[in-house]
């Protein structure tokens, strides 16, 4: 068996402020299970010397120090001894500065090997770099530094101006600093702030430049990019991982990425507090320690798994090449990776039809139903990898779109409770900027949006029986054909409010704006390719945790109903609203399994049990915030308009999940041969 490829060694870049002992932990574990070597972080010159600031930094280095190896970056003057009264400007005794280097070596040298001189000469924001004297300063004041550090046993790195400036490494170069240091620092943020767009020319192009300088004054020393990163406040997190991908690739020596985690919102950057929002979504992980897409990536598999994502990626189908041209206009799907989303562009590719895949890969699992449908289709799965609350890459990703299928979204009702404001951005602005791309696109493609039955609220003023595994409504005509479309609409919870505007806004543009649009309001959709978690999609969350043989826990008392749906049947259902979207448009239709497969948990899990010939353990827990008791979609609507009409039953339906989850994932549990019907 061939060893697996080795992973390039990179690290991070996070500024501690002090008492931030919690985030420095949490940090650490999360640097641990990155992969990351290396972290560079400041030690304020200022901060030092207020009060607390030696009691923080004799806690920090030493435990950061023993974590993983350190870069304490050493800026910042102290007021009281700056030339200018701020601390970015140049200290008064220039000397001072190698007073305190010398210090910091002396205290807490013992916990690292290199030490950063300065962040970058451009943030000291008192010092005019066109004057001739203040180059001198700073030469003089680091240089010094410098030779000291490297008398005493200590690598110095130089940090550089950002964006990237050849003319002031080769003054440092005149003036005897790059003699004296071991390794520069090179910042670069491409794609991120508007200073480099102009000047940006590639990290190839810029490496060579700096080290034909480098080479003049020390071949021996080292280039280190020290910053990099990418701003996620698009939402545009592929691109951040693309960005990481590309400066793992780059010939540096060693590789810090800016940062581990967003800026809180209440912390002000230093031109002030939210001066641009792109400082604030520079990590990898939200201000609230969620993980985003490149920090779920490292957690998986390194850098390897990286850049296998990255490599797959692209931003905009390219309608000219040979592949597409003289073919019919491909139809889009977002949530393309997810489980109804592959299942229904796997159908339309098979039928010979292009699909435009549109996924941010933001759940865990989806890149590998990718991977499926390109395994299967090739050239003609064309898959756009952004995010929909970016409106500017959503335009030109729809731009020739002759139909759109909207599932990208939020799904989960807990989660929505802990994160409302993303629950909105994500369903309702994420929708709105699907329709409006498809509108100022023309507005010929229609758009089917996947709506939920959390429109309806909680029923709670329907009557109901309990019995002794299942909810039955006191109401026998809705009990015997489900809830209607003409019941009024209660949006509950967050996730209900947000998929209940987006539904009312693509039945509005059909009014509106004259689109071609269609809601279909789903029950419980499952069946394979579907990853299931405790949060959304429960049969297929309960036959996993039975497979692996690990507990299942029940919110509530398993008594409540729905009508589940194999997606063999959903895709059916969305495929037909398209064929017969004249009579569909600006109207909305419920879609599940009827009276005929409504089930309560109970139930599944006893089928489940018998299905794999043992007991499951399983514990209850406290109601959850919105969750009906009884939900059975009356889809008569739908028959009638469209000719629809479910085939699957639910133990058949489970068993064809079970057998997929099976052959596809690592199952500590077989599943006995026992024949089931529907």
């Amino acid at each position: 068996m061939s060893a697996p490829p080795r992973q390039k060694p990179f690290g991070f870049v996070e500024w501690f402020r002090p008492g931030d002992y919690e985030r420095v932990e949490e940090a650490l574990a999360g640097l641990k299970s990155s992969g990351a070597r290396y972290l560079r972080t400041h030690v304020s010159w200022a901060e030092y010397l207020a009060p607390g600031g030696e009691a923080w930094f004799d806690w920090l280095l030493p435990r950061v120090g023993s974590q993983v190896e350190l870069l304490p970056c050493l800026h910042y003057t102290p007021p009281s001894l700056s030339r200018t009264g701020k601390s970015s400007g140049a200290p008064r005794n220039l000397k001072a500065y190698a007073d305190f280097v010398d210090y910091i070596l002396t205290r807490h040298g013992t916990h690292f090997a290199h030490i950063e001189l300065w962040n970058e000469p451009n943030n000291l924001l008192d010092w005019d770099w066109r004057e001739d004297q203040d180059y001198a300063l700073f030469s003089e004041m680091v240089g010094g530094a410098a030779y000291w550090a490297k008398r005493r046993g200590w690598k110095p790195v130089l940090g550089g101006p950002c964006p990237v400036d050849p003319y002031w490494l080769n003054l440092m170069g005149e003036r005897g600093v790059l003699g004296v240091v071991d390794a520069v620092g090179l910042h670069g943020f491409p794609g991120t702030w508007d200073s480099e767009e102009g000047s940006w020319a590639g990290w190839d192009l810029h490496l060579r430049e700096m080290r034909d300088i480098l080479d003049r004054y020390n071949p021996e020393a080292e280039f280190w990019i020290t910053e990099t990163g990418y701003s996620t406040w698009r939402n545009d997190e592929l691109e951040q991982v693309r960005r990481f991908a590309t400066a793992l690739e780059v010939s540096a020596d060693r590789l810090y990425w800016y940062a581990w985690r967003d800026l809180p919102a209440d912390v002000p950057v230093q031109e002030g507090l939210w001066f641009d929002p792109r400082h604030y979504h520079l990590g990898i992980n939200d201000a609230a320690g969620r993980p985003k897409l490149l920090a779920r990536l490292l957690a998986e598999g390194g850098t390897a798994r990286v850049s296998e994502v990255a490599k797959g990626a692209r931003t905009q189908m390219d309608y000219s090449s040979p592949a597409v041209t003289g073919r019919a206009k491909p139809i889009a799907v977002t949530g393309g990776c997810g489980f109804i989303g592959s299942n229904l562009a796997h159908s339309l590719l098979a039928d010979g039809h292009d699909v435009i895949v549109i996924d941010n890969l933001s759940r865990p699992g989806v890149d590998q139903n990718l991977a499926w449908l390109t395994d299967n289709h090739g050239d003609r799965v064309h898959p756009v990898l952004t995010d929909v609350r970016d409106l500017p890459s959503m335009e030109p990703a729809l731009a020739d779109a002759g139909a759109v299928f909207h599932f990208a979204a939020q799904t989960a009702v807990t989660t929505s409770l802990v994160h409302p404001f993303d629950d909105f951005d994500i369903n309702a602005r994420g929708t709105l900027n699907v329709l409006e791309a498809v509108r100022r696109a023309g507005g010929t493609a229609p758009v089917i949006f996947a709506s939920t039955n959390k429109v309806y609220g909680g029923l709670d003023d329907m009557g109901m029986s309990e019995r002794e595994d299942r909810y039955v409504p006191l109401d026998q005509i809705a009990g015997a054909r489900g809830v209607s479309e003409d019941r009024k609409l209660d949006f509950c919870t967050p996730y209900g409010c947000s998929k209940g505007v987006a539904d009312q806004y693509v039945l509005d543009y059909a009014k509106s704006f004259g689109l071609k649009s269609a809601v279909l309001r789903m029950s419980c959709i499952y069946g394979p390719r579907q990853f299931g978690t405790e949060d959304q999609g429960w049969v297929a969350h309960f036959l996993i945790r039975a497979l692996e043989d690990k507990p299942i826990t029940i919110y509530g008392d398993g008594k409540q109903v729905r009508d589940i749906l194999h997606v063999r049947d959903a895709v059916a259902a969305y495929r037909g609203v398209l064929d017969n979207i004249e009579r569909c448009s600006g109207r909305a239709f419920n879609l599940g399994g009827g009276p005929a497969n409504a089930v309560s948990l109970l139930q599944v899990l006893g089928e489940i049990q018998r299905m794999i010939g043992d007991k499951v353990e399983i514990s209850t827990d406290d109601w959850r915030a919105g969750d009906q008791l009884y939900f059975v979609a009356d889809t008569k609507r739908l028959e009638d308009e469209i000719g629809w009409h479910r085939i699957m039953g639910w133990k058949d339906g489970l068993r064809d999940l079970a057998t997929w989850l099976a052959d596809n994932r690592d199952m500590r549990r077989p599943i006995s041969r026992v024949r089931t019907t529907a």
